[in-house]
């Protein structure tokens, strides 16, 4: 183990896991691994592990699960184990001040955003829904502030029109790992240089709510193909259909007008829908209760008729 190298890993999803799989490639002296408690998850609601806690049990590492960070036994732990650099990775709780001051590099945060832009919880949504062209990874030197922290190392990658959340996270989670690979070999050698936010260019990234995802279908067609694109693979797009929840995974650009929220047209690709200005054609929707469709097959199955309401 490399001396003054010693690690420990916050993170608990899949986007934490990719960065720590990386971690283990390249062989870190990784000594521990703090991530979420175990919850309930799938219809049977039994307790499941974090993506996190699975890789560092097969890797054999230590694993603490805090239903606080601020537990003084959290902090015991981390003492114990003496690490040099804490690096979290969606974690899920805010650490405190003295987990991020107690190792002798402190603690360096993996954000999925170009910061100062969209600190904060949902930072992948927010930049599609928000038409940003270009997002990334930084690697930040975590401070009490949210995100707030000076930037050590960034990598960028645009965002496509097909985007969206779901593809776009997964590329960003590989870009997230090899930049912090990339900013480890300079702060190892002492050459990585901490450059502060500029503070009058913040935005923030709030929680994802499910009552946003609704389709206000007065909205421009634009507007709405990057809250379709935004919100999958949650909290998932959603309109009514015939008094019934549909829930739209993808849809296309049309050409037609009409008045925001009918059906202008039957296409092999699915039902076109009036928006405020141009119109979608839905590609995939879910009925309420059932499976996910091809907008054909909801077509041929459910049978819209042009003037028919979407609400």
């Amino acid at each position: 183990m490399a001396e003054g190298r010693r690690i420990v890993f916050a993170g608990t999803p899949t986007f934490a896991a990719v960065v720590l799989a990386h971690l283990l490639r390249r062989g870190e002296a990784l000594v521990g691994v703090l991530t979420q408690p175990d919850r309930p998850a799938g219809r049977g609601r039994k307790l499941q592990a974090s993506p996190v806690k699975m890789l560092a049990s097969e890797a054999g590492l230590p694993i603490l699960q805090p239903e606080s960070s601020r537990a003084p036994e959290t902090l015991d732990w981390l003492r114990q184990l003496a690490p040099d650099l804490l690096i979290v990775v969606a974690f899920g709780q805010i650490l405190p001040q003295a987990m991020l001051d107690l190792p002798r590099l402190g603690a360096i945060n993996v954000h999925a955003s170009l910061l100062p832009a969209w600190r904060g919880a949902a930072p992948i949504a927010r930049a599609i829904a928000a038409g940003d062209t270009e997002t990334g990874i930084c690697i930040m030197q975590m401070e009490a502030g949210l995100d707030s922290g000076p930037v050590l190392w960034t990598r960028t990658t645009p965002i496509f029109d097909t985007d969206t959340a779901a593809t776009l996270h997964d590329r960003l989670a590989e870009l997230g790992a090899e930049a912090l690979g990339e900013a480890l070999d300079r702060l190892w050698d002492g050459g990585l240089q901490a450059v502060p936010q500029d503070a009058t260019r913040v935005s923030y990234a709030k929680k994802l709510r499910k009552e946003e995802a609704r389709i206000d279908w007065a909205q421009s067609a634009s507007v709405l193909d990057r809250q379709i694109r935004a919100f999958h693979p949650y909290p998932v797009a959603h309109t009514a259909f015939r008094g019934q929840n549909l829930r739209v995974w993808s849809a296309s650009r049309g050409v037609g007008v009409g008045s925001p929220g009918t059906v202008i047209a039957l296409h092999a690709e699915g039902p076109e829908i009036a928006c405020g200005e141009g119109s979608l054609v839905l590609t995939r929707v879910q009925p309420a209760g059932k499976a996910q469709l091809s907008g054909a097959d909801f077509v041929r199955g459910y049978r819209p008729m042009p003037g028919e309401v979407f609400a």
